[in-house]
């Protein structure tokens, strides 16, 4: 019985680990990947820097320079202002303050 569990435990955790990666680092188009990427560091870099690991991508606030994202951190209320270099890791961050 123990053996007929095991692959079924492998199975379910692969199933989970898949579900919790971003789709976008899959997609065929390198600038999505270089996105993806890009926001997941930037969020990163906010929460090492706020100790706050509830740091979002602002998607509702319009941004037209490349490169650049904003950070919320909703128990503050405070937003980051977050640069990347063009492989999408973070390189400055500006807190802008309440949003």
């Amino acid at each position: 019985m123990l053996n007929i569990l095991r692959p079924a435990t492998l199975l379910c955790t692969a199933a989970l680990a898949l579900a919790a990666c971003d789709p976008a680092e899959f997609d065929s188009d390198p600038d999505v990947r270089r996105d993806a990427r890009a926001n997941r560091t930037c969020t990163n870099a906010v929460a090492d820097q706020t100790g706050d690991r509830a740091a979002v991508l602002n998607t509702t606030l319009p941004v037209v320079e490349i490169n650049q994202y904003i950070i919320d951190v909703p128990s503050t209320g405070d937003r980051w202002m977050c640069r990347t270099d063009d492989d999408g890791k973070a390189t400055q961050l500006y807190r802008l303050g309440a949003g």
